[in-house]
């Protein structure tokens, strides 16, 4: 049985080293405004296209997926099909009119579609407060998950991660953030396959005593709902169409994945983006449960080699005691990437919410230079923030990530995608309307989070969506009729464009 070994800390800070350098590498001096902010054009779709897998699949998916199949069944493998509603969704409505209003940010489209700055400024706060939120939550688990295992400071290593995203989002902009993202994008899908490989040669009878025991009620249980007409109860399908909700208000509107999207207006790499996003989640989340679920046979067949971990460290504890010398640091490494590539690229999109969707709205004539200074300034002061609240985090209990994450992702997110969804698919929606949507879904979900927790976390973006459109239609239709509103100017900001409809 392998330990964690001087060579697998070489390999593990070989990995770092050079993460930095190739962020360093793909910067360029002097950059300023858009080319800070959007790239300079000359990055790939299928670049670009791995760069929102390895944002949207961090460590939360990393490890806790195979957790939580290793402890259970296969129910949230279910979520992962989400993307068949997220997608459609996306490239069908929501696309076409990011590409050709040619936006900065996601809610430069609220300011432009309600004729509101009040609403571009609130949208960039609640994502800012959202994606703080998440980069704590990344940088705390792989930390923690290393400290056990390799016997260093939970915090000292947390403080590490931070310092290397910080440093070249805050000197490369987009584009560097984009390739080193793909770099760690291939290094995590090659750490989990690979570890995948090497458990079904571990295990007696290999990949097919995996699949029996999936057989025997490890896939899902009897006592796991499929169906239940109650959407606000737990089942495999609000499961599968709350988090597809989910995926499809992270696209919409969370700025780290609309940023993606703005580095092109060419509709058809737009498509390939987010297909190839889809592929790529899925295939990897598919293969991350099945080496939950090979975990779960081999210390059956193993049982003195099981050691005392929590649910999310089973996959890091198999990795330092099973794996070669060597491939452990790889492996590892692989979690350090999938941790990396969403902090740097959530310093990148809050450096740039916050400059572009609030500083500039109060200063239109600012000079891209001062703009560009402005982003580099919020991407190392919030890279700070992000590291004191992981920290503090790291000295909290908390079971599952992944569910506590979907939970957190369900509250903030579906509220805010809320306000795009109304003002793409209803005609003469006001921002009267958006902000009483707004209001009463976030007071509605907030209320069912603490309040009732016997409900599903899956069902809130789809109760915060509905009830934005709901609110704001009806409050749209009031406001109308008083001030006498002629919305057909809107047709170009919404589903009602002929090129769409």
């Amino acid at each position: 049985m392998s330990k964690f070994t001087t060579i697998d800390m070489i390999v593990l800070v070989a990995y770092l080293g050079l993460v930095l350098f190739a962020g360093m590498a793909f910067s360029k001096k002097n950059l300023k405004g858009k080319e800070y902010f959007k790239g300079d054009g000359t990055i790939p779709w299928w670049v670009t296209s791995v760069s929102i897998f390895a944002t949207l699949l961090s460590p939360i998916s990393f490890l806790s997926i195979a957790g939580n199949s290793f402890n259970g069944t296969w129910l949230l493998w279910f979520a992962q099909l989400g993307i068949f509603i997220a997608v459609p969704l996306t490239i069908k409505f929501f696309l076409p009119i990011y590409s050709r209003l040619g936006i900065d940010t996601a809610y430069h489209y609220l300011e432009v579609r309600y004729n509101d700055k009040g609403l571009r400024i609130l949208g960039a706060l609640m994502f800012i407060v959202y994606q703080i939120g998440r980069m704590s939550i990344i940088m705390y688990l792989p930390s923690i998950v290393l400290s056990s295992l390799i016997g260093i400071s939970v915090n000292a290593l947390i403080i590490v991660m931070g310092i290397i995203a910080i440093i070249y989002s805050y000197s490369g902009g987009l584009k560097s953030v984009l390739w080193t993202d793909f770099i760690q994008g291939v290094v995590l899908i090659s750490g989990v396959v690979f570890t995948l490989i090497f458990l079904a040669f571990s295990i007696d009878g290999g990949i097919g005593e995996v699949f029996k025991t999936l057989q025997n009620g490890k896939f899902i249980s009897e006592s796991e709902v499929l169906f239940d007409p109650n959407i606000l109860n737990s089942s495999v399908f609000i499961i599968l169409v709350g988090s597809g909700i989910n995926t499809f208000s992270s696209y919409i509107s969370s700025q780290d994945v609309v940023q993606r999207f703005t580095t092109t207006t060419d509709i058809k790499q737009l498509k390939k983006m987010t297909y190839g996003n889809g592929v790529l989640s899925i295939g990897t989340a598919t293969v991350l449960y099945l080496v939950g679920s090979a975990l779960f046979v081999f210390y059956n067949q193993n049982p003195e080699l099981l050691q005392n971990a929590q649910q999310d460290q089973i996959f890091g504890t198999y990795i330092v005691n099973q794996l070669p010398v060597g491939l452990s640091g790889l492996v590892l490494a692989a979690i350090y990437a999938a941790a990396q590539s969403t902090l740097s690229t959530g310093l990148n999109s809050v450096a740039t919410s916050w400059t572009l969707d609030i500083r500039s709205s109060i200063n239109k004539d600012m000079p891209l230079e001062k703009q560009t200074k402005i982003a580099k300034y919020i991407s190392l002061g919030v890279g700070i923030v992000t590291i004191t609240v992981s920290i503090v985090m790291a000295n909290s209990e908390i079971k599952s990530a992944y569910e506590w994450f979907n939970s957190f992702m369900g509250l903030v997110l579906g509220v805010l995608a809320g306000i795009f969804v109304l003002g793409v698919f209803v005609k003469n929606a006001t921002s009267i309307g958006a902000y009483s949507g707004f209001i009463a879904s976030a007071f509605i979900v907030i209320n069912l989070k603490y309040n009732h927790p016997e409900v599903t976390s899956w069902c809130y973006s789809i109760v915060t969506i509905v009830t934005s459109c709901v609110v704001g239609y009806i409050v749209s239709l009031v406001h109308n009729k008083i001030k006498q509103n002629n919305n057909e100017k809107i047709n170009k900001l919404s589903v009602y464009d002929s090129d769409i409809a």
